[in-house]
């Protein structure tokens, strides 16, 4: 007895329907992913698209994939862990596949108060490398390295600023 063949009316074989499935859940199962994150794993293991989009669907059903709460989650993990600030967070997100509206709502949840205090934070904890630097370069460092972060330069200058001067530099 042989498998049915993959452009058989019934459907794809079961066992790839099964496979693909399985890829899903194991990427599920240590953290959120984002929908296109999901298509691009299966993409890359050769499952239809036809059938990797009626799985993605029924997952986003059933609420296994849901790319508003991934944005949310991605955002409160990794603003006041990683210090990045919106514009940062931003470009993380598209290139996650999330929508702009989406990464938008997500993205407003974060409070200026604590962006402010995250850009302080990693300020402090730099300067303690920085002790023997003079304050022009440790200026520039320090500005360079908000910037990488996704700071605005008005809000790196600021914060460097007025944490050299807390310090007496």
């Amino acid at each position: 007895m042989t498998a049915p063949a993959t452009d058989d009316p019934l459907g794809p074989e079961p066992d790839q329907e099964a496979v693909a499935r399985k890829i899903l859940l194991d990427m599920l199962t240590g953290q959120a992913r984002s929908r296109q994150e999901l298509a691009t794993r299966l993409r890359s293991k050769n499952v239809p698209d036809d059938l990797a989009a009626r799985l993605l669907d029924r997952f986003e059903e059933v609420g296994l994939v849901d790319d508003a709460a991934f944005a949310r989650a991605w955002v409160a993990s990794r603003q006041p862990g990683k210090g990045l600030a919106r514009r940062a967070l931003a470009v993380e997100l598209r290139r996650k596949g999330i929508a702009d509206e989406v990464a938008a709502e997500a993205l407003a949840e974060i409070d200026p108060d604590d962006e402010d205090a995250a850009a302080r934070a990693l300020v402090r904890k730099k300067l303690r490398a920085l002790e023997g630097v003079e304050t022009e370069r440790a200026t520039r460092r320090l500005v360079g390295m908000l910037a990488r972060k996704g700071y605005s330069p008005g809000t790196a200058y600021a914060v460097v600023r007025a944490e050299l001067a807390e310090i007496g530099r």
